[in-house]
């Protein structure tokens, strides 16, 4: 396996960027944290649960460390967000295929010893109340055995940035929950796919634990 390496410009970006979006973010609007004790060393996977575009951003401008991010390929392609995701790297993932070089990345990141945040859901809901979570992430689980790390985000809404403009101040909160491993996952006559969902929605409610009922959708 190739070693996962983080360029030169993208780790000064990540000394850079957070900062500077965690005091806008401050200026902005009012976020709490909850549940950072809980943060194990590298590596694990940071799974949330994905409301609108500001998800990603409030998590890793309020983290204490720079975590690869997977993000859907086309924010690398949109004008404004393509040069943030280019600065600050990550891995580009193809939606609606099985894309086996973000996989194999992901893959890679973590035997290489880093952390990886990512939403299982694989695209914003738009609305508060989590979609059903898409199973392919459960390769990366079934590859590295890696600890995963539940994070509910509330308060990040379509309308965060439209609020935060008008001054009034919207709140979020990151609350963090414990490490946690898969169990043994017993087939009795299950079909891959069916085994592969099952994971994955066992990760789901973890998430789901960790926010108001209005926000857990499809794990209510």
């Amino acid at each position: 396996m190739t070693e996962y390496r983080v360029s030169l410009v993208n780790r000064i970006a990540r000394k850079i960027f957070p900062p500077i979006f965690r005091g806008i973010f401050k200026l902005i609007s009012r976020v709490e944290l909850k549940g950072f004790e809980n943060i194990p060393p590298d590596p694990y996977v940071l799974v949330f649960n994905h409301v609108s575009l500001f998800e990603a951003p409030i998590i890793v401008s309020h983290w204490p460390s720079q975590p690869e991010i997977l993000g859907a390929s086309d924010v690398w392609e949109r004008p404004g967000q393509n040069l943030l995701a280019l600065l600050y790297g990550g891995i580009p993932i193809n939606r609606g295929v099985v894309d086996r070089t973000a996989l194999h990345k992901m893959v890679a990141v973590v035997k290489s010893g880093h952390s990886l945040i990512l939403s299982p859901e694989g695209t914003r809901s738009h609305t508060p109340g989590m979609q059903k979570a898409k199973s392919g992430i459960t390769y990366l689980f079934d590859k590295t055995a890696v600890r995963i790390l539940p994070v509910g985000i509330v308060g990040s809404t379509e309308d965060f940035l439209k609020n935060a403009l008008k001054g009034r101040r919207p709140h979020a909160t990151i609350a963090v929950g414990r490490p946690f491993s898969l169990p043994a996952f017993e087939e009795n006559g299950k079909t891959g796919a069916e085994l592969r969902q099952e994971k994955v929605d066992y990760v789901m409610r973890k998430i789901a634990e960790l926010l108001p009922p209005e926000y857990r959708g499809y794990y209510s």
